[in-house]
């Protein structure tokens, strides 16, 4: 047995074993943990920087890409975001646990049944993620409040900062609260050998979150299903959108510029539609900010497939493809058919060009004069998210937040 598969399988063992603890937690007991874990991020903040700052010097040194090395980046601002986000969650209210469904007939002696539908917790669920020290809070703290256990696994470039984040805050945190400190586990391994066996454990981690680059994610979710493991995969992402020839060209700039913040991040705008019977003049109105901002604009002819994501390119994040369509329903199929389905929005005056467009497109996030840059837990949910789920089958899709993160039973009891 190899150490990757050792680290994984000890993991999964502990949170096994501490996952009833969990799940049985009364609910001022698990916001207790989560608003512990705000308070350390603040208060052992020099530890968990001085981590990041290791991590960032080998980023560097290994020649990462300026897209991977913004998302591993750690400072004080993000600390104080993550801290932030997490006491939300610690006051957000949690949902009921059994739900009324109607009475049945067939009871004994003729009598009525009660129906309800209750949520139950999944147990363990792992989650592997790419090289970014937030995602390993957001998860964890998901986690926490479904009250499942957890394995982690992140990219081994943040594996410092991910394991100073485990050991001064989520762990602290659970003891502190009288909780078990083994529901979260993470797997202190940078082989990536450990995510394959994460997905290969259906007795152990009966669940796994993916998220990561596209092939990677989708081989790993071939693998998860020859094993019997079921995923939650965030694989791709890249923000669609379309400007109508009805579109306000002020809006339009802004909505671009708005877009393109951060370039390293799944929901930033990654392929821009215009008009083809506007697009002289809605393309010189865009190309200025958008060169303002550093970006190069990849024009017509492509080179490249046109939903090719930029945020997963190393050295080239700085890029954006404009492309025209010829039309909202027209722009949609490009949106549907071009890209990962995350999400596509319109820019547009009028309402008839907005509602085609948004009755047309299939993705999980749709937006009317918005930047698809909203297509995130915190911002549209108001809680940290452990993914966005594009898969088209029923079950949580889009941003995944605690509330998904749960079996749903019947139980059936007398009137």
């Amino acid at each position: 047995m190899s150490d990757a598969q050792k680290a994984v399988i000890a993991g999964g063992e502990a949170a096994r074993d501490s996952a009833a603890s969990l799940a049985h937690a009364a609910a001022d007991v698990i916001n207790q943990v989560l608003r512990g874990m705000a308070g350390r991020l603040t208060e052992q903040a020099p530890e968990i920087l001085a981590a990041n700052a290791g991590d960032m010097a080998e980023g560097e040194a290994a020649g990462l890409g300026q897209g991977l090395l913004d998302r591993l980046r750690l400072d004080p601002g993000r600390m104080q975001e993550m801290a932030r986000q997490i006491g939300l969650l610690a006051d957000a209210p949690f949902p009921p646990e059994m739900t009324p469904l109607g009475d049945l007939a067939g009871g004994p002696a003729g009598g009525r049944l009660r129906l309800a539908e209750r949520r139950v917790p999944v147990g363990v669920i792992g989650a592997n993620f790419e090289a970014r020290p937030n995602v390993t809070i957001d998860i964890a703290s998901q986690l926490l409040k479904s009250r499942n256990a957890g394995v982690l696994r992140t990219g081994g470039a943040a594996l410092r900062s991910a394991a100073a984040l485990a050991d001064h805050v989520i762990a602290p945190a659970l003891h502190a609260a009288g909780l078990d400190p083994r529901v979260v586990q993470l797997v202190r391994s940078a082989d990536r050998e450990a995510a394959v066996e994460l997905v290969r454990q259906p007795e152990l981690i009966p669940l796994v979150i993916l998220r990561g680059s596209g092939e990677t994610t989708r081989s790993l979710a071939a693998e998860a299903a020859r094993a019997g493991v079921r995923t939650l995969a965030h694989a791709d992402g890249g923000g669609v959108l379309y400007l109508d020839r009805a579109a306000d060209p002020a809006l339009a700039a802004e909505i671009v510029t708005t877009s393109l913040d951060r370039l390293g991040v799944c929901n930033r705008l990654n392929l821009l539609l215009i008009c083809s019977q506007a697009w002289d003049q809605l393309l010189e109105v865009v190309l200025g900010p958008v060169r303002e901002l550093g970006i190069t604009p990849s024009l017509p002819p492509h080179a490249h497939p046109l939903g090719h994501e930029w945020a997963l390119d190393s050295g080239h994040e700085a890029t954006l493809t404009i492309a025209p369509a010829d039309g909202p329903a027209a722009a949609a199929r490009l949106a549907n058919d071009c890209t990962s389905g995350l999400a596509a929005g319109i820019v547009t005056a009028d309402p008839a060009a907005a509602r085609e467009f948004l009755d047309a497109y299939r993705g999980t996030g749709a937006f009317w004069n918005a930047t698809t840059r909203l297509l995130d837990g915190f911002k549209l949910r108001g809680v940290p998210e452990t993914g966005i789920n594009v898969d088209h089958v029923p079950g949580p899709r889009g941003p995944v937040t605690f509330q998904d993160l749960c079996l749903r039973q019947y139980v059936v009891v007398p009137a």
